[in-house]
């Protein structure tokens, strides 16, 4: 019995081999896209281990190496795609970006009243990206055609109790008043008022600050008195 069990290996190690044999006699070609399918190399590919059958493992890793430096190709153009549109949109941001925030004064003074309605020319910037607000004239030009915040704040101070407090300013656009405020009485010998608003507008469009003319509006470096706008998102 030990001898017989001493064999088997030796058996088994005779038929394999035999097995072998025969596959090999059969002369038989694999391909890498499955059993009953030719393989087609890669034509671009000019590498004989693509075609040749003894060189298996050359062929798996030439062909997984190809696969692999496509799909990282692929990627890298279609990364390099996204690279520039996202490049494309922040230069056109860039190139649209609009703010503007400017104060009455920033000595004491106060403005008004007068014989006519005037323009309110805003002295102190504390921005003017894009410069669309004129300092000159008061007046801010849209450059860019969109949705706009717009805000406005006036303030007075009537010197003493009991004297008329007349803090007043008309926002316009295109010169039509688009908010209004009012602050005329004479119970109070200071106050304020703001309004905030969003508007879309087209590029060109004007907007100011009117003072109407019985209205007068005081202020000093706090800044009461302030005209601020800015681009919401483009809509051209």
């Amino acid at each position: 019995m030990r001898g017989k069990t001493e064999n088997r290996p030796v058996k088994f190690g005779i038929v394999f081999l035999c097995l072998l044999g025969c596959s090999l006699a059969q002369n038989l070609t694999y391909s890498w896209n499955g059993p009953g399918t030719s393989s087609q190399g890669d034509p671009n590919a000019a590498n004989e281990c693509l075609t040749d059958t003894q060189t298996c493992g050359c062929c798996l890793m030439q062909k997984q190496m190809w696969r692999m430096e496509t799909f990282f190709n692929m990627s890298l153009t279609e990364l390099q795609r996204g690279l520039e549109r996202a490049q494309g949109v922040l230069n056109t941001m860039r190139s649209s970006r609009s703010a503007f925030s400017v104060a009455l004064t920033d000595t004491r003074r106060c403005v008004g009243p007068n014989r006519a309605d005037v323009v309110v020319q805003y002295q102190s910037v504390f921005i003017n990206l894009g410069d669309g607000y004129n300092v000159s004239t008061g007046v801010f030009t849209v450059p860019r055609s969109g949705v706009y915040a717009l805000a406005l704040t006036v303030y007075s101070d009537a010197g003493a109790a009991g004297v008329l407090l007349a803090a007043c300013g008309r926002m316009r656009r295109n010169g039509r008043v688009i908010a209004a405020l009012n602050e005329y009485n004479t119970q109070d010998q200071e106050d304020s008022a703001t309004v905030v608003l969003a508007v879309q507008m087209q590029a060109g469009d004007k907007v100011d600050v009117i003072l109407p003319a019985t209205c007068y509006l005081c202020d000093d470096n706090s800044h009461y008195n302030t005209f601020s706008g800015f681009l919401l998102y483009a809509t051209d």
